[in-house]
């Protein structure tokens, strides 16, 4: 190894690595098993080596963005009430959202990847409706202490006196 004052001194990435990886072992706080010192010194030595700029290994070309082609046509995954069918599997389900995660994708990802407009459903709109319907029957929506008597009463107008009854009074 040469000394770093010279002028003709060009660092060499394994160099590098090897002093670094000396000096993570040599702080106390260390505590590392003897099998992971290998894995870190390769790891320390290909970080050390993309900084210097002498990257060696060719980098991998961008993948080009796959055309998809959906199992069932935008109109034919909407024609039932009832659920929704997926473009991915063909397959119906009253919601999307499950489905695409365990796909790993978002709903976003999902209307992208087939063209869709923003507004497609991810729910099926029956399945919609009967959701809707249970969660007000159990009260969702309400302010705390309203129910459904007292909301209907203060949705009504009071009634209006007449003006021969604020005369008599």
């Amino acid at each position: 190894m040469r000394p770093a004052g010279h002028a003709y001194y060009q660092p060499n990435a394994v160099e590098l690595a090897t002093e670094l990886t000396i000096a993570w072992l040599s702080n106390p706080n260390t505590r590392t098993s003897a099998d992971d010192v290998p894995a870190f010194l390769s790891q320390m030595h290909a970080s050390v080596q993309s900084l210097v700029g002498g990257s060696q290994t060719p980098e991998a070309p961008a993948e080009e963005p796959k055309e998809y082609t959906g199992a069932v046509t935008a109109r034919k995954s909407l024609a039932s009430p009832d659920h929704i069918i997926s473009m991915i599997d063909g397959k119906p389900y009253k919601t999307l959202r499950r489905h695409l995660a365990t796909n790993g994708m978002t709903p976003a990802e999902y209307r992208e990847r087939y063209g869709l407009k923003a507004d497609y459903p991810m729910v099926a709109p029956t399945y919609s409706e009967a959701r809707r319907t249970m969660a007000k029957s159990i009260g969702l929506g309400r302010k705390p202490g309203q129910t459904n008597a007292a909301k209907a009463e203060a949705a009504k107008p009071a009634p209006r006196k007449r003006k021969a009854d604020d005369a008599a009074e």
